[in-house]
């Protein structure tokens, strides 16, 4: 419901994990509590709210509480971790169970500070590898150094081997030279990367030891003093011994990232099913699991492969504090993490006194696990792991980075986790390209999520729909009693309605009695607000909790009167764990004080105790919705009537929103418009028969084909060569049945006149339906690129046709783009136009790895996730497999946002093997581009007027149907002439309105004229009291019996508006407004027949509203009759007025006179045939 107070949650404990994830290299564990306690909606809340607000206040409400769970977690975790480190100063065992089952206690500031620092500055590595830390500057000073690293470097006494140099081998040393550890050639290599803007992007750098040319994987990041190094020995016998290995493991990455994209959408089990298969077949882990983390930070394990002799993990539930926030936050720095063994005794780092903390090892590969987490693996059989974060976005700006450079916008969905039962360490390159796979993956699930999503919110829109219109149709009652139910709405094992002291209960609830009791308990503990929602009663205060057992433990209401109410309740989550083996009994009993997954199922299941699955955001927006619309029925039923007042109001609001929507949009087409005409883009549209109505100057100049010559031809059978007939026919029958947009489509056109010596044309193409104001389709838009000069230059060019340099490296506007990589992805080719592009010139870039370095470093990638999408269209374009037209985004040199299209062929030698891939750039004109994102901004704004705009509509309708039912009971009651013309002006005035909120199409209506005067007349009545004005009516009786084909209540509304305005600006002192109406007859000038012609013709009706005085203010009468800037709220709804006048054939004009002004408004429109002459037609 409404966001509001938050009762204060009651957060059951569970295990703490100062390292990363306890759960995360054991897993299997175990549903957490929820967050606990009970939600209340506070305040009475009211009906009204609706439009776009409801989303940004459940973003901002789920923000603010999921940064309250965490701040919650981290003291809870804290609190543990001090447990944990006691317990070994003391020499008595850590009781996990025990730990858990304790009451919680506040953890100070200085012991939660002291625990972050313990994890992310704990001051060891793992033994396979070594670290350095080195100042970033010239001087390449150490000022840290793990304490193996001589050793691993050989470089201690009983290493040194004989060599050349008369010298001693360098010591590793605090404030040595870093560089002097390497051979010169690694040294290079160091240098270039200190200098690189994003260092880690040139992972993994492959140096040797200076005295032993032991080969190294040198993995560096920034830090706070520095960069950090951490060196990990490469077997010589690996394949990564160059770079080539790191390019083949990148190649098995993207093989597995390209089987993840072919795989069906719709299925989230499958996609985790499939990633962990391929995980284990890149990996070799014994174990590997796919773990999500539920909205309340519990985790499950969702998918698993495992060698056959293992006890499946699969469906197993843990505690949130499992995996500490500490760990969380890890994750999202540093995306994979190995543990090699957790026998090895971690490696201490020494570290230059003048430092004022610890080194950050936060981004360190070999960051040593915490004992507490290396116990844990211990027990449980576990020797080695690899952990890998899965990174989804959580709907924010990408552009909003926080610290570290990690994006506002991205959260971690889950882990992916590998347990080997020895020790295992697999080479960074490999892990590497398991974090490509992580990033598809990611991209992968946060599209099947949104799919799921839109489909969750579509049924729960199906679902309201229905119940509204039960409403409407029977009693409230029909909700619980007829099918779809409020059961339907959410996921739930029980619903009811308490409405007029009687109970409605479907599936799983409590008794009547017990009901009652929860009503009582309602009002007395929470009756100032308007509902609430708990996975927990028992923890909520209700005393009754007990008795109602593990049938109802989770519950939201929603007070729909003060004694109404709307139940919703959820079962024991218990029955919702499903096991992965016969084992996995809850009755099982464990040795409690050792930390073995066993016992952390234990505590998870003390921890849901009473517990009901937690309520989702989405769920009680949904409750909420249905909420405010029975709010709003009852009341009304009570009440028995409608609210004028509100009626009103809408109205004006209605018709505030229906002119600024109006004039924004005519804004957008003008501006449209213009572009069209001048754009430097090839812009054409054809109608519904497939011939050309719209033909801009840009098309013309490439076909030879003016615009008069191109009108009426078809597009298909005149003006396309044949190769393209079957695709411009299938685009043309999909965007008039109104399917979605097809996008960069090329096709082939002929050419005429001066043009016809150059041959063909070649077009990308975007098509879309075109529509009328009705929404009806009337044709198909297409807006083009001409590729002419593209086409011929990459066909010449992948056909080895013609001088290669002199085709790339021509400076002729017409080459495109081009780069080109070879078979290890290093940039080989970089031509002009991609220099004046990109501001890089080809000497800066060429040699340089495109994946990572040339577009990553040099040219920024917006995030992870597009420099994946990138490495896998190159390395399958090595491979064989070109891409056309590619969506492709990247910063220049000078930070400006550049968005184009890439193709990339394979380039191949004689033999036909591929040595590299051919890449081009297509690059949309600005002015094409200004048009889009005026389109983009102009839509936004729309859409957010149109959602206000349906709410209004939709709520004006129901007192809109009050009204007209209570006209129709009036009208079968006696009455006399005066209140039969009241009744008739009021129902005039109800048709207006329902006019304007449906907004139906202009339709041809025959009727008399005597009703929609006096509905005009009638509405300025109040305001002619108010200022004390006379009135002066002319209006001759046969204009009242006049008809003809009109929309009249689109009249009516124009009349009316136009009135108004002359009765506010009538003078208030011995003032009056006039009213006249001149029906008259016009006649043909051709001689024939004038009784014919009346009929058959037209007849022209001039009304004029006068009145004294100054008149409209000037800023008035400028507004109405400008098409484009307005100044006052009045002079736009005149300005709409005029226009819609317009359309009906008809003008005003605004008249002062010395002692008057007024409008003189000429509407012309046919007349009926009298009904002989219809018969004789």
């Amino acid at each position: 419901m409404a966001s509001g107070s938050r009762a204060t949650p009651t957060r059951s404990p569970s295990s703490a994990r100062p390292e990363a994830p306890r759960h995360a290299h054991h897993h299997h564990h175990h549903h957490s509590q929820s967050s606990g306690g009970s939600t209340s909606r506070a305040g009475g809340g009211g009906g009204g709210g609706g439009g776009g607000g409801g989303t940004a206040a459940t973003a901002t409400a789920t923000a603010t509480e999921s940064v309250s769970k965490a701040v919650a977690q981290y003291t809870l975790d804290a609190r543990l971790h001090a447990v944990f480190e006691q317990s070994g100063a003391s020499g008595r065992s850590f009781d996990y169970s025990q730990s858990l089952r304790a009451p919680p206690t506040p953890s100070s500031e200085q012991q939660i500070a002291a625990y972050l620092s313990r994890i992310q500055r704990g001051g060891h590595i793992q033994p396979f590898g070594c670290t350095l830390a080195v100042a970033d500057d010239s001087s390449f000073r150490l000022l840290a150094f793990s304490e193996n690293a001589a050793d691993l470097l050989d470089l201690s006494p009983h290493h040194s081997v004989p060599s050349l140099d008369s010298a001693a081998p360098p010591p590793v040393s605090l404030g040595a030279d870093a560089r002097l550890l390497f051979s010169p050639s690694s040294a290079v290599l160091l240098e270039r990367a200190f200098a690189a803007r994003e260092i880690s992007l040139l992972n993994p750098l492959w140096i040797h030891s200076r005295v032993s040319s032991k080969p190294f994987y040198a993995i560096l990041h920034r830090i706070d003093v520095g960069v950090v190094i951490d060196l990990e020995p490469a077997r010589t016998e690996d394949p990564a011994l160059s770079i080539a290995g790191a390019v083949q493991s990148q190649k098995l990455a993207v093989r597995a990232i390209s089987r993840l994209q072919a795989l069906p959408g719709g299925d989230i089990k499958l996609l985790c099913d499939t990633v962990v298969e391929h995980v284990r077949e890149l990996t070799g882990y014994d174990r590997v699991m796919v773990y999500r983390f539920h909205e309340d930070e519990h985790g499950e394990v969702v998918a698993e492969s495992r060698r056959d002799n293992l006890e499946p993990y699969l469906g197993l539930h843990y505690p949130a504090t499992d995996i500490p926030q500490a760990s969380r936050f890890l994750f999202r720095q540093n995306r994979v993490r190995m543990i090699a063994d957790c026998h090895a005794t971690p490696v201490r780092v020494i570290q230059d006194p003048g430092m004022s903390q610890p080194l950050c090892l936060v981004g360190s590969t070999l960051r040593a696990p915490h004992g507490c987490h290396a116990q844990y693996m211990a027990n449980m059989g576990s020797i080695a792991s690899l952990v890998m974060a899965v990174i989804i976005s959580s709907g924010g700006d990408d552009e909003q980075t926080g610290r570290g450079g990690i994006s506002s916008a991205m959260k971690l969905w889950g882990l992916v986790v590998c347990h080997h039962t020895s020790p295992r360490c697999i080479p960074f390159p490999l892990r590497y390209a398991c974090e490509f796979l992580m990033q598809a993956f990611g991209l992968q699930l946060n599209m099947e999520l949104q799919l799921a999503h839109q489909l969750s919110e579509k049924h729960i829109l199906r679902t309201q729909t229905l119940l509204c219109d039960m409403l409407l149709r029977d009693s409230p009652t029909g909700i619980v009693t007829q099918s779809p139910s409020i059961m339907d709405l959410v996921k739930c094992d029980g619903a009811a309605l308490y409405y007029h002291g009687k109970y409605y209960p479907l599936g799983v609830t409590p008794t009547e009695s017990q009901i009652k009791d929860i009503i009582e308990w309602l009002t007395v503990c929470h009756g100032d607000s308007t509902g609430l929602s708990t996975d927990s009663l028992a923890d909520a205060g209700y005393l009754g909790a007990a008795a109602l057992g593990d049938a109802v433990c989770g519950m939201a209401v929603a007070y729909i009167t003060p004694s109404d109410y709307l139940f919703w309740f959820r079962s024991h989550t218990a029955k919702e764990i499903k096991w992965g083996g016969a084992k996995h009994h809850p009755e099982d009993k464990d040795d409690g004080q050792r930390m073995h997954p066993r016992s952390s199922f234990k505590a998870f299941l003390e921890v849901v105790k009473s517990r009901s699955l937690p309520w989702e955001n989405a769920e009680m927006d949904a409750i909420h919705s249905l909420q405010l619309i029975l709010r709003d029925s009852f009341r009304d039923a009570a009440e028995g009537t409608s609210n004028s007042k509100a009626i009103v109001n809408g109205q004006v609001q209605l018709g505030e929103l229906e002119l600024r929507g109006i004039n924004e949009l005519s804004s957008v087409a003008r501006e449209m418009v213009r572009l069209i005409e001048t754009a430097t883009v090839p812009i054409f549209a054809v109608d519904t028969d497939g011939c050309i109505n719209g033909w801009n100057a840009k098309i013309a100049e490439l076909t030879g084909l003016s615009v008069e010559e191109a009108m009426g031809k078809s597009l298909v059978n005149d003006l396309i060569f044949k190769e393209s007939e079957e695709i411009v026919e299938k685009l043309l029958s999909r965007a008039l049945r109104g399917g979605e947009e097809d996008k960069n489509v090329e096709i082939k056109l002929k050419t005429f006149g001066s043009e016809q010596s150059n041959g063909a044309i070649f077009v990308i193409v975007n098509a879309c339906s075109s529509r009328d104001y009705t929404q009806n389709i009337v044709g198909v838009c297409f807006v083009g690129q001409d590729v002419t000069g593209q086409k011929v230059v990459m066909d010449k060019f992948i056909n080895i046709q013609g001088d290669y340099k002199a085709i790339v490296h021509n400076p002729n506007p017409l080459i495109p783009p081009i780069f080109a990589s070879d078979e290890n992805t290093s940039c080989s080719e970089w031509n002009t136009a991609m220099e004046k592009l990109t501001g890089w010139s080809r000497g800066e870039v060429v040699g340089k790895f495109l994946i990572g370095e040339v577009f990553g470093s040099f040219c920024r990638l917006k995030g992870p996730d597009a420099l994946t999408k990138f490495m896998v269209v190159i390395h399958n374009a090595i491979g064989g497999q070109d891409y056309e037209k590619f969506p492709f985004s990247f910063f220049d040199k000078n930070g400006k946002y550049v968005q184009a299209l890439l193709t990339a062929n394979t380039r191949s030698k004689m033999d036909g093997k591929s040595i590299g891939a051919f890449c081009f750039l297509q690059i949309a004109s600005a002015e094409i581009q200004q048009a889009f994102e005026i389109q983009r901004q102009q839509e936004k704004k729309c859409y957010a007027r149109m959602k206000e705009l349906a709410y209004i509509c939709q709520e004006i309708k129901n007192p809109l149907s009050g009204i007209r039912f209570t006209n129709s009971l009036l009208q079968m009651t006696d009455l006399n002439d005066d209140q039969r013309q009241f009744l008739e002006t009021c129902s005039a005035c109800e048709k207006q309105m329902s006019k304007i909120v449906k907004d139906a199409t202009l339709q041809s209506i025959e009727d008399g004229f005597g009703d929609v005067m006096n509905a005009v007349v009638s509405q300025a009545m109040l305001l002619l009291r108010e200022r004390d004005l006379q009135l002066i009516r002319d209006i001759p009786d046969e204009f009242k019996d006049a008809s003809a084909y009109c929309d009249q209540f689109r009249i009516q509304q124009v009349l009316a508006d136009f009135w108004l305005s002359m009765v506010r600006s009538a003078p208030s002192e011995n003032g009056w407004v006039e009213i006249q109406v001149r029906p008259n007859v016009k006649q043909n000038s051709d001689g024939t027949d004038t009784e014919l012609f009346i009929f058959r013709l037209a007849a022209l009706y001039v009304r004029r509203f006068a009145c004294p005085g100054e008149g409209l203010p000037a800023d008035i009468v400028q507004d109405m009759f400008s098409n484009s800037q307005w100044s006052t709220q009045e002079g736009v709804g005149l300005s709409t007025c005029r226009k819609i006048l317009k359309l009906m054939g008809g003008e005003v004009q605004y008249i002062r006179e010395s002692e008057r002004s007024f409008f003189l408004i000429v509407l012309e429109l046919p007349q009926p045939r009298p009904a002989a002459d219809r018969e004789i037609s």
